[in-house]
């Protein structure tokens, strides 16, 4: 794959529907990142893949990675079809494994010439209650969920600190803070990512490095197909949504991608220089 690819600052949400209360055609808002540079975890599809759109549609240069090279191929061809302002790369990362997203880091750092910007977006479902939930379940949910976290922040540190506006902005769920059985694993885990957070804002602090989590509720990306494949495989999987928005989000819909990721460019940019240590919800609602 080429060392960098080139990405234009689009001007239309990624999924726009026209209906009340849903996302609708918007343009960049001016918060100030280009020439800064982002790396974004889990980044070829749903909210990571927003992300990076959201973030080049700004002005900033964006590394994505994610498992697989068939997908992050994909997803930096998709990118690079929205125009030609802002340089896309792409590299191949299990960020469980701290060896290899050191390597990926320092891939970005390189190719762009420094690192500003952190989204841990990476994750995955791990449905079960108490008693289906192995020990090697427990160990993936905590792997992929808390230490991809740990592992991307470590290896970032030393190219934030020379940042003039470094942010790391971790993707977490509601389920941190109002805990849900029926999301037994996520619940447990992203409540370990939501004070990890907190702890390093309050470290990071001094060195003027920002730490926020967005917090989603119910969004419809891909992951959702297994979800739904595990709970009710026999339900239509629309039937399956509808019912899970109706009886859990007080907005009555599963969020967009879309609609995370222009929380996330927020973040990232200079209209958020004294938020951090925050947790924002995007969640239409759920666990208020």
């Amino acid at each position: 794959m080429p060392a960098g690819r080139l990405l234009h600052a689009c001007t239309r949400d990624p999924s726009p529907t026209g209906d009340r209360g849903h996302p609708r055609i918007v343009g960049p808002v001016q918060l100030a990142l280009q020439g800064r540079s982002a790396f974004v975890t889990g980044g070829t599809k749903g909210i990571g893949l927003a992300s990076a759109r959201a973030l080049a549609a700004e002005g900033a240069a964006v590394t994505i990675c994610a498992r697989t090279e068939a997908d992050v191929s994909r997803a930096v061809d998709e990118l690079q079809r929205l125009s030609s302002d802002t340089r896309v790369h792409g590299v191949t990362c299990d960020v469980t494994d701290a060896d290899a997203v050191e390597g990926a880091i320092a891939a970005a750092v390189d190719v762009h010439a420094g690192l500003d910007i952190v989204v841990n977006n990476a994750g995955g479902a791990t449905p079960g209650s108490f008693e289906q939930l192995t020990n090697t379940a427990w160990q993936r949910d905590v792997e992929i969920k808390l230490f991809s976290q740990v592992n991307v922040v470590r290896a970032a540190l030393p190219a934030l600190r020379r940042s003039s506006a470094p942010r790391i902005i971790n993707i977490g769920a509601v389920y941190a803070t109002s805990p849900d059985a029926s999301f037994f694993a996520s619940s447990v885990t992203r409540a370990a990512c939501h004070n990890l957070t907190k702890v390093l804002a309050q470290e990071l602090g001094p060195s003027g490095i920002l730490v926020n989590s967005v917090n989603v509720g119910l969004i419809d990306t891909p992951q959702w197909d297994s979800l739904w494949q595990a709970k009710a495989p026999e339900t239509p999987r629309e039937e399956f949504v509808k019912s899970l928005a109706r009886d859990s989000i007080p907005l009555g819909r599963f969020g967009k991608a879309g609609e995370v990721a222009g929380v996330v460019a927020f973040l990232a940019g200079d209209r958020a220089s004294y938020i951090t240590g925050a947790a924002i919800d995007v969640a239409g609602g759920m666990g208020a």
